[in-house]
């Protein structure tokens, strides 16, 4: 099992009353731009709900790095290249695009508390996405 789970810096929260998880296809491709951009705008009311964010795909640490860099994102990505924790959360799901079939990341988000999975979002569409999970961590408080 090699899962990279990202290195503790000093922004990242240790004590979060949160931990939200959110999967996505491919670092720097359109929508997981996008959704990355959304939790990076919204990062600071995360921070102050006591909320911790890592993304996870089956991208390399260098890519994952290299994404970070170019849109300045504050919390880690995790690189899952051997999908472990894609299967655990079951997010590996029979795609379509353009007539042929492959399996891919089904973009989806987990919100946690005190150890306890409180919500989870499945087949995400990424507009308004990011608000949604805000506000269940505001309804949660």
């Amino acid at each position: 099992m090699s899962i990279k789970l990202p290195k503790l810096s000093a922004e990242t929260p240790v004590n979060a009353k949160f931990i939200v998880f959110y999967f996505y296809p491919k670092d720097d491709t359109p929508g997981c731009t996008l959704e990355a951009q959304g939790f990076r705008d919204h990062y600071a009311e995360f921070v102050k709900l006591g909320a911790c964010i890592y993304g996870v795909s089956r991208d390399s640490d260098k890519s994952h790095e290299k994404f970070k860099c170019k849109y300045e994102l504050p919390f880690e990505l995790i690189s899952d290249p051997e999908e472990k924790l894609c299967q655990h959360f079951d997010v590996m799901k029979l795609k379509k695009l353009y007539g042929k079939e492959y399996v891919g990341i089904d973009r989806s988000t987990f919100l946690f508390a005190n150890g306890k999975l409180l919500k989870e979002w499945r087949g995400v569409k990424v507009p308004g996405h990011v608000e949604a999970v805000l506000e269940e961590i505001k309804q949660q408080k």
